[in-house]
């Protein structure tokens, strides 16, 4: 924690079944492309233990809620057959929706995740990143982006170039700005990454409809395999930034001990928000 060691307390799978809200996008782009990801969305419902439960949500200027938990996902399914989209021109309040659905989430104890499907793109006011940063540093729930657009964004999120960058904005820098189109991919696609990394998600940037499907069903084994690694959290009610390693031999073994296994991949939130004195 903040580059230095710290005790584990426990460590445990956290088998209780899981709690899923779904917020959809809908806006006239995504009109236009609802048939890439609407039909895949079957492959994170048949992922699914029988005990999760999901929630559907969509958001334009605000986030519209259409179907709370239920472990019926026929239910589902259908709810989103009935998604209308905005057809005509208007706010698009990502970052403001995403807080209002984590707000609705914030009471509900328990396994929580949250499957955002969205280009990203956010048209309010820029002072709406650090109140959502903050609430995402508060959550317990673990957001997956899935970026709606396919080739259309130009993801380069895995160059070199922009890991230094993307690491930045998850500690709490903003956004990049693009002074001459705010409604940018490039801005989105940082955004989407910095959202997942501070809960402990990952953020998927699908290139075709074919993609999809795969992304859904590692989003729902990611859901299957999660454990709580408890530690002892300081009390000055300031943000303090995780690091989480498995390594791939014993602590004895000094050669091998800083190294990462490679057979496994972990996904851990950046860091928490400590309780006050």
């Amino acid at each position: 924690m903040d580059g230095v060691d710290i005790p584990i307390v426990f460590f445990t799978p956290a088998e209780e079944p899981a709690r899923i809200l779904v917020l959809v996008e809908v806006s006239p782009a995504v009109y236009l492309i609802q048939t890439q990801y609407l039909a895949a969305a079957y492959a994170l419902l048949d992922g699914l233990s029988a005990g999760d439960q999901v929630a559907l949500f969509t958001y334009d200027s605000a986030a519209h809620g259409i179907l709370s938990f239920t472990a019926d996902k026929g239910m589902f399914a259908q709810a989103l057959g009935t998604i209308q989209y905005n057809l005509g021109s208007g706010q698009l309040n990502f970052y403001g929706s995403l807080v209002q659905v984590l707000d609705w989430e914030s009471s509900i104890e328990g396994k929580k995740a949250a499957v955002l499907l969205t280009t990203g793109l956010d048209s309010s006011q820029p002072s709406l990143w650090p109140e959502l940063l903050q609430k995402l540093r508060a959550t317990d729930t673990v957001i997956y982006p899935v970026a709606l657009g396919g080739s259309l964004r130009g993801y380069t999120g895995k160059k070199k170039s922009h890991k230094k960058k993307d690491q930045a904005d998850s500690e709490g820098d903003s956004p990049p700005s693009d002074s001459s189109n705010p409604l940018s991919f490039a801005k989105a696609n940082v955004a989407l990454k910095s959202i997942a990394e501070a809960t402990g998600g990952r953020a998927y940037f699908p290139a075709s409809a074919a993609e999809f499907i795969p992304d859904y069903r590692e989003i729902a084994s990611a859901l299957r395999h999660q454990y709580l690694l408890g530690i002892a959290p300081l009390h000055d009610g300031k943000y303090h930034a995780i690091s989480v390693e498995l390594r791939s031999a014993p602590p004895g073994d000094q050669k091998k001990d800083k190294r990462r296994s490679p057979a496994f991949t972990i996904y851990a939130r950046s860091g928490y928000l400590a309780p006050a004195q």
